[in-house]
């Protein structure tokens, strides 16, 4: 299903190909995890408890994806359409297996490094975690609840982040109770004229459709999470913050995560973006403190990680923690 130029181009940026259309690449922070100097775990890690070192971070739509997103570090140049073939798509069981195997080659490196903690380097041969977020739109591959299923059975956490254009997909989720242990829905922009200077959508109706989610939401069986990408001068004004409170009311979601858009990967290279385009950790820290008030009594910040500037705002601190029962 992916080319030959496409995958030539993503084992270039170290990415490893699963099957005909899955991919993984090894996370900085499942990296900064295993090293024994302490440089720090993932922010996932200090809010909700699940392990850095044990993370798969991959896609079973590598590059399938409705938007061409702004802020996006991936290379959305390549994305090949918005459907997948039905017919030429992998099984999920293959899929987890081959991830797994991937992860292990590519974690081949850090055997016998003397900064690399041994104890983590055993535990990270079976990851028990998978972070359904590295490139494509996961909802598009058309047996996620299966994939999702498969890792519960096998005691696995997982996490989805979407853009929210396939609420037909997450409704079956629902009603067939394969929702990910915690679902995310992005949210960066507050209005549809920003919205579709931002996402650049290739789905006719985008903004309408990403509202129909935000009203679903609260209706979905799981640990939900609305993630902000913050860009300075762009997305981040303080008038629009009003805006942003009204779709997080309709959403309801656990939690919120405001977090500063970071100049990585090939977001450098496009118009307008860069380096100067990052908010410091005080900057959100600041902005949210204003949505928190704006949201009401019912939503507060409850954790921070400052290297990853990134806040969390949420209902319950004791919440945080994922539990055995939600796996």
């Amino acid at each position: 299903m992916l080319s030959s130029k496409l995958k030539e181009s993503l084992l270039k940026q170290h990415y490893r190909i699963v099957g005909k259309h899955s991919s993984v690449k090894i996370c900085e922070w499942t990296k900064k995890s295993l090293t024994d100097n302490d440089k720090g775990v993932c922010f996932k890690e200090k809010f909700y408890g699940i392990k850095s070192h044990r993370c798969v971070q991959m896609s079973p739509s590598t590059v399938f994806c409705q938007n061409k997103c702004l802020h996006c570090w991936r290379a959305i140049e390549l994305t090949d359409g918005n459907k997948m073939n039905p017919k030429l798509i992998d099984n999920p069981k293959e899929i987890i297996k081959g991830c797994i195997e991937e992860q292990r080659k590519l974690l081949i490196g850090f055997n016998g490094n003397s900064k690399v903690n041994q104890k983590k380097f055993k535990e990270a041969q079976e990851p028990m975690q998978f972070a359904i977020s590295l490139t494509g739109e996961p909802t598009l591959y058309p047996k996620l609840g299966e994939l999702i299923s498969e890792l519960r059975k096998m005691k696995k956490t997982s996490f989805v982040v979407t853009n929210g254009l396939q609420q037909a997909v997450l409704s079956k989720l629902n009603k067939e109770r394969n929702l990910p242990t915690q679902l995310y829905l992005s949210l960066n922009s507050p209005n549809k004229e920003m919205y579709d200077k931002w996402h650049r959508s290739s789905e006719k109706n985008a903004w309408k459709k990403f509202n129909k989610t935000l009203e679903l939401f609260p209706k979905l069986k799981t640990r939900k999470v609305i993630r902000m990408t913050l860009v300075k001068e762009l997305n981040d004004k303080e008038k629009h913050i009003f805006e942003y409170a009204k779709l997080i009311n309709i959403a309801k979601p656990d939690f919120i995560e405001v977090k500063s858009y970071m100049a990585i990967g090939f977001s450098r290279d496009r118009k307008g973006m860069g380096y100067d385009k990052m908010l410091s950790h005080k900057e959100i820290k600041e902005y949210s403190k204003k949505l928190s008030r704006e949201l009401g009594n019912s939503y507060k910040i409850i954790a921070e990680h400052k290297l990853s500037r990134v806040v969390l705002i949420g209902k319950d601190r004791k919440r945080m923690r994922i539990k055995k029962s939600e796996i």
